[in-house]
């Protein structure tokens, strides 16, 4: 079952990231989400993660689901998480770095982000995260991990709510 969800916060070629200071991200910079509320569907739950953590009222019209996580061990899926972008007004006035009950949140260049001499976001964001902010499409990113160590991801277009394998 899947209850957790995860946004990038876009603003012009920037996006708002969050240095958590709890486990299991305490870190590293990620984007903003949570854990998914009784009878809440995944959009209206990020939606809520957004403003929790930013203070930012994004319109749900301004949030696209581009796909999920899901992550398992020998035993089989013990997780999962709801992917999301969200568009916010170029003009926005938000100033960072600030501080706030989960972290720091500052706004990272997306090229900053997406470098392969990155070593300060979450391991799988170099995985999705430009199909998350270039393609239109969904995915879903199957990963496999043995003890703390990602060992395989497989990539999955998500086509009328099934998933296809890319070659």
């Amino acid at each position: 079952m899947i209850k957790y969800t995860l946004a990038f916060i876009k603003r012009n070629n920037e996006l708002l990231m969050l240095n958590r200071i709890k486990a299991p991200t305490m870190g590293i910079w990620n984007g903003v989400g949570g854990k998914i509320e009784k009878d809440e569907l995944p959009i209206q739950s990020i939606q809520r993660e957004i403003e929790e953590e930013t203070g930012i009222k994004v319109k749900l019209e301004d949030i696209k689901e581009k796909g999920l996580v899901t992550w398992k061990d020998e035993k089989g899926t013990i997780g999962g998480m709801y992917l999301f972008l969200a568009t916010i007004d170029a003009n926005l006035s938000y100033n960072t770095p600030l501080q706030t009950e989960e972290g720091i949140l500052d706004w990272k260049k997306i090229e900053w982000v997406l470098s392969k001499e990155n070593r300060g976001v979450g391991e799988l964001i170099p995985i999705f995260l430009h199909k998350v902010i270039h393609e239109n499409e969904s995915f879903h990113y199957s990963t496999t991990y043995e003890g703390n160590f990602l060992k395989e991801v497989q990539i999955e277009k998500i086509v009328n709510n099934e998933m296809v394998m890319i070659p």
